[in-house]
Protein backbone atom coordinates (compact mmCIF):
# COMPACT_ATOMS: atom_id res chain seq x y z
CA UNK A 1 0.00 0.00 0.00
CA UNK A 2 1.38 3.42 -0.97
CA UNK A 3 1.98 6.02 1.71
CA UNK A 4 0.20 9.37 1.60
CA UNK A 5 3.46 11.17 0.72
CA UNK A 6 3.76 9.16 -2.50
CA UNK A 7 0.17 9.90 -3.48
CA UNK A 8 0.52 13.67 -3.10
CA UNK A 9 2.90 15.86 -5.09
CA UNK A 10 3.42 19.51 -5.98
CA UNK A 11 3.33 20.72 -9.60
CA UNK A 12 4.04 24.11 -11.13
CA UNK A 13 1.69 25.62 -13.71
CA UNK A 14 4.19 26.99 -16.23
CA UNK A 15 1.95 28.01 -19.12
CA UNK A 16 -1.73 28.48 -19.96
CA UNK A 17 -2.94 28.13 -23.56
CA UNK A 18 -4.44 31.59 -24.27
CA UNK A 19 -7.06 30.51 -26.83
CA UNK A 20 -8.25 27.61 -24.69
CA UNK A 21 -8.64 29.86 -21.65
CA UNK A 22 -10.39 32.43 -23.87
CA UNK A 23 -12.94 29.81 -24.98
CA UNK A 24 -13.56 28.66 -21.41
CA UNK A 25 -13.96 32.23 -20.15
CA UNK A 26 -16.29 33.08 -23.06
CA UNK A 27 -18.60 30.22 -22.12
CA UNK A 28 -18.48 31.00 -18.39
CA UNK A 29 -19.04 34.73 -18.89
CA UNK A 30 -21.84 34.03 -21.38
CA UNK A 31 -23.59 31.87 -18.79
CA UNK A 32 -23.06 34.56 -16.14
CA UNK A 33 -24.49 37.12 -18.57
CA UNK A 34 -27.63 35.00 -18.92
CA UNK A 35 -27.92 34.73 -15.14
CA UNK A 36 -27.36 38.46 -14.52
CA UNK A 37 -29.64 39.77 -17.26
CA UNK A 38 -32.80 38.30 -15.72
CA UNK A 39 -32.64 40.20 -12.39
CA UNK A 40 -31.41 43.31 -14.22
CA UNK A 41 -34.40 43.19 -16.57
CA UNK A 42 -36.86 42.66 -13.68
CA UNK A 43 -35.39 45.51 -11.61
CA UNK A 44 -35.28 47.85 -14.61
CA UNK A 45 -38.91 47.00 -15.45
CA UNK A 46 -40.06 47.70 -11.90
CA UNK A 47 -38.02 50.89 -11.59
CA UNK A 48 -39.62 52.50 -14.64
CA UNK A 49 -43.10 51.03 -15.08
CA UNK A 50 -44.46 53.95 -17.13
CA UNK A 51 -41.58 54.21 -19.58
CA UNK A 52 -39.91 51.52 -21.67
CA UNK A 53 -36.48 50.15 -20.82
CA UNK A 54 -33.64 52.35 -22.07
CA UNK A 55 -32.08 49.55 -24.13
CA UNK A 56 -35.26 47.73 -24.97
CA UNK A 57 -35.76 44.02 -24.85
CA UNK A 58 -32.72 43.48 -27.06
CA UNK A 59 -30.57 43.82 -23.95
CA UNK A 60 -31.72 40.34 -22.90
CA UNK A 61 -29.85 38.92 -25.88
CA UNK A 62 -27.12 41.55 -26.09
CA UNK A 63 -25.75 41.36 -22.53
CA UNK A 64 -24.80 37.66 -22.58
CA UNK A 65 -23.12 38.11 -25.97
CA UNK A 66 -21.14 41.12 -24.73
CA UNK A 67 -20.17 39.20 -21.57
CA UNK A 68 -19.02 36.25 -23.69
CA UNK A 69 -16.93 38.43 -26.02
CA UNK A 70 -15.33 40.25 -23.09
CA UNK A 71 -14.73 36.92 -21.35
CA UNK A 72 -12.87 35.64 -24.41
CA UNK A 73 -10.78 38.80 -24.74
CA UNK A 74 -9.86 38.95 -21.05
CA UNK A 75 -9.20 35.20 -20.95
CA UNK A 76 -6.71 35.45 -23.82
CA UNK A 77 -5.08 38.57 -22.35
CA UNK A 78 -4.98 37.09 -18.86
CA UNK A 79 -3.32 33.87 -20.07
CA UNK A 80 -0.78 35.79 -22.13
CA UNK A 81 0.10 38.02 -19.17
CA UNK A 82 0.30 34.99 -16.87
CA UNK A 83 2.67 33.24 -19.27
CA UNK A 84 5.04 36.25 -19.29
CA UNK A 85 4.95 36.64 -15.51
CA UNK A 86 5.37 32.89 -14.96
CA UNK A 87 8.60 32.99 -16.98
CA UNK A 88 9.94 35.76 -14.74
CA UNK A 89 8.98 34.52 -11.30
CA UNK A 90 7.73 30.98 -11.78
CA UNK A 91 4.24 29.66 -12.12
CA UNK A 92 1.54 28.87 -9.59
CA UNK A 93 2.37 25.85 -7.45
CA UNK A 94 -0.49 23.42 -6.92
CA UNK A 95 -0.59 20.24 -4.93
CA UNK A 96 -2.10 17.29 -6.77
CA UNK A 97 -3.03 13.89 -5.49
CA UNK A 98 -3.16 10.60 -7.35
CA UNK A 99 -6.55 8.97 -7.48
CA UNK A 100 -6.29 5.62 -5.72
CA UNK A 101 -8.63 4.01 -8.25
CA UNK A 102 -6.45 5.04 -11.22
CA UNK A 103 -3.42 3.31 -9.74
Amino acid sequence: MKSLELLSTKRRLKRIAPLQLGKIFALLYGILGLIFVIPFFIIASLATPASPLPFGKACILLFPVIYAVLGFVFGVLGAAIYNVVAKWIGGIVVEVEWDREEG
